[in-house]
This record gives C-alpha cells, structure tokens and sequence, in this order.
C-alpha cells in the first residue's frame, strides 16, 4: 500500500504505518483507515508526485478549493472525510504550517452518513449510552504548539485575561496565535524579553513580505498591545515607523433587486430563509447565525439583535413575508430540542455569567439558537456537550453557489445583502439616520458610502456621449 508514491523521501510503508497509526489514535478504525489512505493518494497524485515535504499550506487551500467547485456528486461527510484525510497526512509529517490552516472552513455543515444513528459523538448505537470521547491529538508537535507548550507561562494569563473580560472564543484562538507568532518570528524568546523594536519588525514583516490586509496587521497590532498592557503591565512605549498594509477605499457590492429575485430562485430551506433574513433585516451574516429563539418577537413584528458589532443591541424589523416560514423553521427547531432534551441533552452556550446566575436556562426553548447546527459538539472551554448555531462557512458556499446558478456577475456574498438593504431602504426615500440605526453604525459617514448609487452613473454625470 502506497509504495507507488513518488517522493517520499522516506520508507513508504514506514510512513503510512505512521499515519494509520495517527488515525487510530483519532478513533478511525478498520475498515474505515484505509479510506483515508486512499483520499490521501488522491491528493498526492492530484499534486503531480511532488515531494510531500514540498508541500505547502497554498497547495493544499488550493486542492480543497478545487474540491468544492468540482466535488460532482460527493456527499458531505465525504467531503469531511478527505478533508479530515489531508489533516492527518501532513499531521504525520509535521508540517511547520499545519496550524495555520483552517481545516474546519473547508469543512461541510452536515458531515454524518446517510443512515448513521443519532448520537453525540457519532460513535455508538442511539440504543447505547451516549459517551463522547475526548480526542487527543497524539503527534510531535508542530512549532506553533511547541511554542504554546513552551511559554504557557506567557499564553495561560493571556488566555485568562480574555475570558475575564468576556471576549469571544474567536478572539481569543486569534490573539494568541498573533502572539505565538510574534514569538516565532522573533526567534522564540519570550516577549519579556521583546520590546517596541521587536514589535516593529514583527508588523513590517507582515506588511511587507506576507503582504496581508490592514485589518489582519491591526489585528496582530491589537493582540501584542492587549498582552503587553493587560497581561505582562508594560506599557508599550511609542513604536517606531513601520509599513502600514493599506486599506483599500472599496465601493460596497450592491445587487438591483431582479438580481436579489433571481438569486433566491435559486435557494431552498434554510438557507434562503437565512439569505431571505440578511437582506430582509440588514443583520450580519454572525448577528443572524446567533440569534436566539427570544429574540424574534413575532407580535410587534421586529428582531432583536443582541450584542452585535461594538457590542450594542439594536431592533431591525422582522419582514411580514417571512413570518409563517420562521414560524415552521422554529417548530422543526423546538422539536429536535425537545429530542435532545429526552435524550439528556438540549444545553445551548449562554454569555457571560448568565449559566452561573441561572442554571436551567441553557435548556430553555427561549434561549435555543434559531439557527441550530445539525449535530450535538463538544464545547471547546467547559467540555459540555451542546448544540450550537451552525457554522457560517455553510450559508457562504450557498449564497456562492446560487449566485452562480443566477449568471449574476457581481462578487455576491453575505455582506452584499446587507449593503442591498441599506441601499434599497434610501433608494425608496428613508432618512439617512434611520437607515443608520437599522446597521448598528456609529457614525453615519460610514452609512453615508451607501449614497453612492442613488445617483446615474458617475457622481450623476450624464455622459456626453448620451447628448449627441
């Protein structure tokens, strides 16, 4: 097995001897190993034969990428499973950027099989209890986790300190990456032992040679700035000059409305109800995803939206149109709760200290998520087994997907309904300020970018051409 791979640079059989044994550890037992063997050969082959050390983090983006435009008639959990395959191939070799990928990205939102029995960890019979393993990653590390295993005495009071202030899950993986990295690059000393200087280069590399946006370099700015401030108390002092990535003054995707009719044409379930939400509300795509069961008030017509951007709270207006489906969505909903409920489950994450203040209420119908993922999970703090809102990466590919299927030559995605809304509502004569309100801005210049297509053409010219 495998020893037609060219390549290696090692005993073929000595590597995948390695590599099932990785899976085993992951809980993927035989039969079912040697279908990860195989979708790993697939991508090997589909690479040329290059030398898999060779391989880079843009190769294998790239080959999921492919993946997802020509996958023909792969199911999702076989997409999960080549997905999971190619992690575990470069998991064996330990590739210095194994964990900057995004592995659950690519992922499908559904990936059990068609006939599979409910349980938690998609392990045992629905006739069995339910147990859900916890699954350690056996492997040398690579140098991202080398270096969280090093400087724990740096990465645990970070991590701390964001929870402490009731930052999200998210913002926390982020900033300690940024500091990780930060670690790395300066030659994995501890940032004791950094100052200002450091700092700089660290942000000019990442301008200069990574080329990243400037949202990514403010992002990396503000986690080294929170761990200097907040968790080591060093005060920066002023950072010397340094390339700053640019941001691109950008004009906002705006579809007319034949192209919004024509792209719903094109979705079902859901997915259009949610796409059918982003446009309806101008909610984000994270605001809608997290929306609560108590937060749609079906009486005076409006929903709530907690905590968004800026953590401010704000009422959008739930369009009539969409009552009745919301209504049979919440029911299907409110029935796989109440499944959940009998089978000993039905927790759902709440924020802040709110499971502390009031210990039923995560398996209260009021606080379920309208949008609930498919399958129960294993929360990445308290260990608790929930069921949480569905990943967004789902809603994205489908918005892709029908815009493709509409011939609408526009770069559609989530955000492009937000900024239809906007401009639509100031199209049909609402005032700038309670459009305003509708987004959640701060300032109304920022909605003013939306005033840009009320005009004909260009600044409202009309071409000399047209006069003769």
């Amino acid at each position: 097995m495998g020893s037609d791979i060219p390549g290696m640079g090692y005993s073929d059989s000595l590597f995948w001897h390695r590599y099932i044994e990785i899976l085993h550890q992951q809980g993927i037992a035989p039969p079912t190993d040697r279908w990860y063997v195989k979708r790993s050969e697939q991508y090997m082959k589909a690479l040329g034969g290059k030398e898999l050390s060779l391989h880079t983090q843009h190769d294998v983006t790239t080959y999921f990428s492919k993946l997802r435009k020509n996958g023909g008639n792969l199911q999702n959990w076989q997409i999960n499973q080549i997905v999971d395959a190619v992690k575990f191939l470069f998991n064996t070799i330990e590739a210095d950027w194994f964990s900057l990928v995004d592995w659950e990205f690519w992922k499908e939102d559904d990936p059990t099989p068609p006939g599979t029995p409910f349980n938690a960890a998609n392990q045992a019979p629905e006739s069995q209890a339910i147990e859900v393993p916890v699954i350690k990653r056996q492997r040398r590390a690579s140098a991202m986790a080398r270096c969280r295993k090093e400087h724990q005495s740096i990465l645990k009071p970070l991590v701390v300190e964001i929870r402490r202030r009731g930052y999200s899950i998210r913002t926390e993986q982020a900033y300690e990456s940024w500091v990780c990295r930060f670690i790395l690059f300066s030659g994995n000393r501890s940032p004791e032992s950094l100052g200002a200087t450091e700092i700089t280069a660290f942000l000019q590399y990442l301008a200069v040679q990574r080329k990243v946006a400037s949202s990514t370099q403010n992002q990396a700015l503000n986690a080294l700035m929170f761990l200097y401030r907040h968790v080591m108390k060093q005060p920066v002092v002023e950072l010397d000059e340094f390339a700053r990535a640019k941001r691109p003054k950008r004009l906002p995707v705006v579809l007319t409305r034949a192209d919004i009719s024509s792209l719903f044409q094109q979705m079902s379930g859901r997915d259009k109800l949610m796409a059918a939400l982003l446009y309806g509300t101008g909610m984000r795509l994270m605001e809608c995803i997290r929306l609560r069961v108590q937060d749609v008030d079906f009486e005076y017509q409006q929903i709530i939206v907690r905590n968004g951007k800026g953590r401010k709270d704000r009422v959008v207006p739930l369009p009539k149109r969409l009552s009745d489906p919301l209504r049979q969505h919440l029911n299907r909903v409110n029935t796989t709760h109440n499944e959940d409920l009998k089978r000993g489950f039905g927790e759902v994450f709440l924020p802040h200290a709110l499971s502390r203040k009031y210990p039923n209420a995560a398996t209260e119908w009021r606080w379920q998520y309208v949008f609930p993922s498919s399958r129960l999970s294993v929360d990445p703090r308290s260990g608790n087994v929930r069921r949480h809102h569905i990943h967004e990466n789902g809603l994205q590919k489908a918005i892709k997907k029908a815009s493709r299927a509409a011939g609408i030559n526009k770069h559609v995605n989530c955000h492009a309904l937000r900024h239809s809304f906007a401009t639509h509502l100031l199209e049909s004569g609402y005032d700038i300020r309670t459009v305003q309100e509708l987004l959640g801005h701060t300032d109304v210049s920022t909605t003013m970018i939306y005033t840009h297509v009320l005009n004909r053409g260009g600044k409202g010219v009309v071409s000399p051409l047209d006069g003769l």
